[in-house]
């Protein structure tokens, strides 16, 4: 029977369950990634399990999104993720040695296997046709133990590409395309399998943008073949041995399709504050700009900032407005000055920063009140820069270029009237510099190893059981898309107390209820309310962890967010789910919720939670798995793990 290739590679790492879409499954995990806003509590809680070294092919802990060393909380968690890589096995890409995501992809990408990161955007290895997917770092840290990882089976999504993009078009504009035909809510529960002729004429790294701005979709993964492109960027990297060809079978079926003609695509872009609030480039040309920012986790490989370099090469950004660029990498860095790039920066007026997420993730960068800044990034949520009140655009490399020249929003087809278009290609073999990276020591070496604390590293805190009779008050009622900005805020405040539960806990909802964390103590156990894709967005799993650290037993939704509703699960928060979502609008702030014999109904599998309030009851849904039923009644999944034989006595053998 022909397979499509998402479905050889799960077949290949199945460990558990059917491939039936809905249904739960588990998989083997071949590499894990961590980054330091979630890395470190990561850590501490693979350190809980008292494992001795990762179990896993290979584990890699990247220090790339929380590099403002403002006091010492950074520098002090920067030497505890290298101290305890050191220890634990793991390799460590140091402070200013890139993404994550463009780092794997040069150093570590492998077709065929399947990583786990505590990142969204993990997704980015699909250049390297890598079954690659963001997940809490509780999950992490139990697959860097050897465990599967479950997730409900995901349906999978054809999307056949033909044709050939235009000159001043390029691979944002592909995803940019995406997200204005489907939303950010078109890929959830399904991964995105690109296949046809027109996935020949992209290379690994535009793939790469492509399966990131996947996670803005919604999407579990996405996935691309590894063919010739593929090898020549291994190649290039001086790893080809790991390459092999992977592609769908002739004939295949796929639960859903869709099609695109890249000669049709045209440049794009996504207004603020969503980034499925896409129009043409054109459409809004003219309107006057104050930032540029290029690179990020999106577009910050060798083509993407090289393009940039041709186009600004010789002149001068304008006068009235900041361009800056973020390398993806330091091997990216090297390149474009092994080539000259940096001098055309220079000389137009660029700003260049070392290599990291920094303004991506909120961590500087930020604009000015009332100010519009145009972005290569994969994300524009409200206040993600840093800037309440932002006016934030998500455009191609191109379209950056051309309109910091121009200081207005500029289609970049118009420069091809003054300019030959700089068809930038990758290196046959790039310039390669491993030595910011840490490699794992021998298992006896790495005994010796000390772990490094700094104060700023509190205890993972315990929390208790779920009751059986659950009576809590609503402390806030949100509405659709909130993003896990915006319920755990980024951005250099806030990041540094990422492995400080109580320090964190008082920036919950800051940006919608300044008065949530201090209400949610004092009437705990509460319950928030939410609308439609709740919990969107990043990965971060402190927008469960701490929340439940305040008192939150219960969230009640139109729909979760899959990331944000496993790790409400993993920390002992029940996701339920509106069975009539006009229910969601009879609730208000204040209501006392009442859920009897909750304990009981969730042991014997009950799906359908009724929940009074007001003298009447409404139904909700509980749509979990029966080993997610058993992490609730522990009151989490570490929880239920730790328990006696849960860990030890494995029944999947994957230990």
């Amino acid at each position: 029977m022909a397979k499509n290739l998402a479905t050889k590679i799960l077949e290949a790492h199945l460990v558990d369950g059917e491939l039936i879409p809905g249904t739960e499954i588990s998989i083997r995990i071949d590499h894990t990634l961590l980054q330091d806003a979630t890395g470190t509590m990561a850590m501490l809680e693979f350190m809980a399990l008292d494992i001795d070294r990762v179990r896993v092919e290979l584990a890699a802990q990247y220090i790339d999104h929380n590099l403002l060393q403002t006091d010492n909380k950074n520098a002090d968690d920067h030497i505890f993720l290298m101290t305890a890589g050191e220890r634990y096995g793991v390799h460590v890409s140091k402070p200013g040695n890139g993404v994550s995501h463009q780092v794997h992809l040069e150093r570590f990408g492998d077709p065929g296997k399947t990583l786990l990161g505590a990142d969204s955007h993990s997704t980015s290895a699909a250049g390297m046709a890598m079954i690659a997917i963001g997940a809490g770092g509780l999950d992490v840290a139990l697959a860097m133990a050897g465990h599967p990882f479950h997730l409900p089976c995901p349906k999978i999504w054809g999307v056949k590409l033909t044709g050939q993009l235009q000159p001043w078009v390029s691979a944002k504009d592909v995803i940019l395309e995406m997200l204005r035909r489907h939303t950010v809510k078109g890929g959830v529960g399904k991964i995105i399998e690109y296949y046809g002729p027109g996935v020949a004429t992209l290379s690994a790294t535009d793939r790469a943008i492509i399966g990131n701005m996947g996670a803005e979709l919604g999407a579990t993964t996405s996935l691309f073949p590894s063919d010739q492109r593929t090898k020549e960027f291994l190649d290039a990297q001086g790893h080809g041995d790991s390459w092999q060809p992977l592609a769908a079978d002739e004939g295949c079926s796929y639960d859903l399709h869709d099609e695109i003609d890249l000669a049709t695509v045209e440049p794009l872009i996504a207004c603020p504050s969503s980034p499925d609030k896409v129009v043409r480039v054109a459409d809004i040309a003219g309107l006057k700009i104050d930032q540029v920012l290029v690179g990020s986790s999106a577009n910050s490989a060798f083509r993407d900032l090289m393009t940039v370099c041709r186009i600004l090469d010789g002149k001068r950004v304008a006068r009235h407005l900041s361009f800056h660029v973020n390398p993806g990498s330091r091997q990216v860095l090297e390149n474009i000055a092994d080539q000259g790039g940096i001098m055309m920066l220079l000389l137009a007026g660029a700003q260049i920063h070392q290599s990291g997420c920094l303004g991506c993730i909120g961590m500087g960068q930020a604009p000015g009140t009332g100010q519009v800044s145009l972005r290569t990034f994969p994300r524009n949520f409200p206040g993600r820069s840093g800037t309440k009140g932002d006016l934030v655009y998500l455009c191609s490399p191109e379209t950056a270029a051309a309109s910091g020249l121009a200081g207005v929003i500029t289609d970049p087809r118009e420069l091809g009237k003054t300019m030959t278009w700089p068809d930038v290609r990758n290196p046959d073999r790039y310039v390669v510099d491993d030595s910011s990276i840490i490699f794992p020591l021998p298992p006896e070496e790495a005994r010796a190893v000390e772990v490094i604390t700094g104060p700023n590293i509190v205890p993972f805190p315990d929390f208790t059981e779920l009751p059986d009779n659950l009576s809590v008050e609503v402390v806030i009622k949100a509405g659709d898309n909130v993003s896990t900005d915006e319920i755990m805020p980024a951005g250099n405040k806030v990041l540094p107390y990422r492995s400080n539960i109580p320090a964190i806990s008082e920036f919950v909802f800051e940006r919608l209820d300044p008065s949530f964390p201090k209400r949610a103590r004092e009437k705990q156990p509460g319950a928030v309310i939410g609308g439609d894709n709740y919990g969107q967005g990043s990965s971060r799993e402190h927008a469960a962890l701490a929340p439940r650290y305040l008192g939150i037993r219960l969230k009640i939704a139109k729909s979760f967010a899959r990331i944000h509703k496993a790790n409400l699960v993993n920390f002992g928060i029940v996701p339920l789910v509106f069975k009539d979502p006009a229910d969601y609008d009879l609730l208000k702030e204040g209501d006392k919720l009442l859920i009897p014999h909750l304990r009981t109904m969730i042991v014997r599998g009950a799906q359908v939670i009724p929940v009074e309030v007001n003298d009447r009851t409404f139904l909700t849904i509980l749509d979990v798995s029966d080993r997610q039923r058993r992490e609730l009644l522990s009151g989490g999944t570490l929880n239920y793990v730790r328990s006696a034989g849960q860990w030890e006595d494995d029944p999947h053998g994957c230990l």
